[in-house]
Parts: C-alpha cells; sequence; structure tokens
C-alpha cells in the first residue's frame, strides 16, 4: 500500500473513530446497521460483481449466521463469540453446498434458485417453532451490558474494516483474478487452465461465511431474530445498496450502504413517499451511473490523495 493510501486510510479511520462524539444515539444506532448492512452488501457484491455469480438468497446466510449464534446461545449456553463463529462455519459450509449444487447454473437461473433457497429457508424458520421461535422471534441475549451502544460500534466497524480489507486482498491475488475471468468468459478461463468449479465453490464460500458474520453480530446487537431477516425485500434493499455504491468497487458498497441506510432514515418522515423517493433515485443510479453513484466520487479522493503525498514527497525533497 502506498503512502497516499496509507494517510487516506487514516483520515477515514480518524473521522470513524469520532463519529459517536458528533451525533446523537439514534443515529449512532442508525451508523451501527449501516456497517452491518455495508458487510452484507460488500459480500454480496464479491459474489456477484466480481465472481459473476448472481444471487438473490444472499441474506439466507445473514439468517444462517444470526440463528446459528442465537440457537448455540439460548439453548445450548454456548458463549456468543463462539456462536459467531459457529455462524459463520455454518454460513461459510452451506454457501460452499450452495455454490456445489449451482455449478450449471447461471443468470436467470441460478437467481431464481437462490431465491428459492432463501424462502425454504425463511419458512423453515416460521414453522420450527420449539428451536427458532417462529413468527415471534428468537430472544439472544446481549453480546455487551452497556449503557451506550459504543462497545457495540467500535466492535462493528473492526468487523467491518477486517471483512472488507479481507476481501480486498483475496481480490488483489490470484483467486481475485480467477474470479474476474470466471466472470467473464467461464469455457476461457477453463480452458486458460482456471478450475471452475473450484473457485466458483471458493466465491460462494467466502460471501456466504462474510454474511453469517454480520448475521451474527446482527443478532445479539438487536436482541431478537425474526424471519423477515431473510425476506427477498431485505435482499432487494441489500442490492440497491450495492448497486448506488459500484459493484465492483468495495469501499463504495460500503459507502454506498451506509449512505442509503442514512437516507432511508431521513426520509422516514415521509412515509411510504420515501420508497418511491429510494426508487427514482434507483432508477437514475441504473441509467446514468452503471458503475454506481459513490464509486466515481471513493476514486477521485483516492486520486486527489495519491496527488497530495506526491505533492508532499516532492517537497520534502526539495
Amino acid at each position: 500500500m502506498r503512502a497516499p493510501d496509507i494517510l487516506l486510510s487514516l483520515l477515514l479511520a480518524g473521522l470513524a473513530a469520532a463519529f459517536p462524539f458528533l451525533v446523537n444515539a439514534y443515529w449512532l444506532h442508525v451508523m451501527i446497521i449501516g456497517m452491518i448492512y455495508a458487510i452484507i452488501a460488500a459480500s454480496w457484491s464479491l459474489l456477484a460483481g466480481f465472481a459473476g455469480q448472481f444471487s438473490f438468497g444472499h441474506v439466507a446466510f445473514v439468517a444462517i449466521g444470526g440463528y446459528t449464534a442465537g440457537i448455540l446461545a439460548v439453548s445450548l449456553h454456548v458463549p456468543l463469540p463462539l456462536g459467531m463463529l459457529a455462524g459463520i462455519v455454518a454460513a461459510a459450509l452451506i454457501g460452499a453446498g450452495v455454490g456445489w449444487t449451482c455449478l450449471r447454473m447461471s443468470g436467470p437461473y441460478l437467481a431464481i434458485f437462490t431465491m428459492a433457497f432463501s424462502e425454504v429457508l425463511r419458512i423453515t424458520i416460521v414453522t420450527e417453532n420449539e428451536i427458532t421461535g417462529g413468527p415471534g422471534g428468537l430472544n439472544v441475549p446481549q453480546l455487551f451490558h452497556a449503557q451506550t451502544d459504543l462497545p457495540y460500534y467500535y466492535l462493528i466497524l473492526a468487523l467491518l474494516v477486517v471483512s472488507v480489507v479481507g476481501m480486498m486482498l483475496v481480490l488483489a491475488s490470484r483467486w481475485g483474478l480467477f474470479f474476474r475471468a470466471i466472470r467473464e468468459n467461464e469455457q476461457a478461463a477453463a480452458a486458460a487452465g482456471v478450475k471452475v468449479t473450484r473457485f466458483r465453490i471458493l466465491a460462494c464460500a467466502i460471501a456466504s461465511g462474510v454474511a453469517g458474520l454480520a448475521g451474527g453480530f446482527y443478532a445479539p446487537y438487536i436482541g431478537i431474530l425474526t424471519p423477515d431477516v431473510a425476506s427477498q425485500d431485505q435482499m432487494g434493499l441489500v442490492v440497491a445498496m450495492a448497486i448506488v455504491g459500484g459493484v465492483e468497487t468495495l469501499p463504495g458498497v460500503v459507502a454506498g450502504a451506509i449512505a442509503v441506510e442514512f437516507m432511508v432514515e431521513a426520509l422516514r418522515s415521509y412515509g411510504q413517499w420515501r420508497l418511491v423517493l429510494f426508487g427514482l433515485l434507483l432508477l437514475l443510479t441504473m441509467r446514468f451511473a452503471r458503475n454506481g453513484l459513490l464509486a466515481p466520487g471513493w476514486l477521485a479522493i483516492r486520486r486527489l490523495a495519491v496527488l497530495q503525498g506526491q505533492r508532499l514527497i516532492r517537497g520534502t525533497a526539495d
């Protein structure tokens, strides 16, 4: 990582660390929810934007991670950190299984299959009252017993940074190159020696595990899990966040998720009209900014940081 990138990262880290002291408790809660969505949207972006596997069932793995952590904590009294880790593993393994099942599927067939998987999981959660709590939800113990949300904020901030940086490192490696090759042309990638089957399953496992991480945090933070976690409404919101941020830029997706969450909350006083305004924003993005509204802004900031860093280096040399 170059010096300008380090300086920009430190600046963003400082702003993130100071954020809780600049807002009230309500907007702090909104920021925490926004960062949870940012992890989910970034993991979906890795799967759809970089590996070319368009899934409409990604929120199912959020539910798997959350319910695994919650059920282990409630029924078996497993400590929540271990339950969250088990949720990540369960989501990754099931995601790999779904990826293996969908090896011969692509395009609309893959999207429909994953949508059906998510709906089957949601119905299973609803019907298994004794285990999942059914429609009424599963009460999950709190991770922290504090008067404020500060511990949750700094924990989700750390999880967001670790997960996004980890996915960026994966994408910067040979694996990322293979993911992009599969996205562009599976047959050509296979002819070039890429093990398409292995890397499709690997992409599903990584993205699903990260989504399970978000679910594992969401469960103890909110304190109750309901089947709506795996609903198609949530999936549509995640896709919209990724599109607004820029599907092929993970920092842009993170910014898009947080910006959309703040926008939805800011427009709450408009009732159902806020959904109309949100839909118009999405339509305009798809029509005039196919690479996302916020991705160009991130790239411009990065270029500015690079230029400033070069000027500082030249000034020091002189």
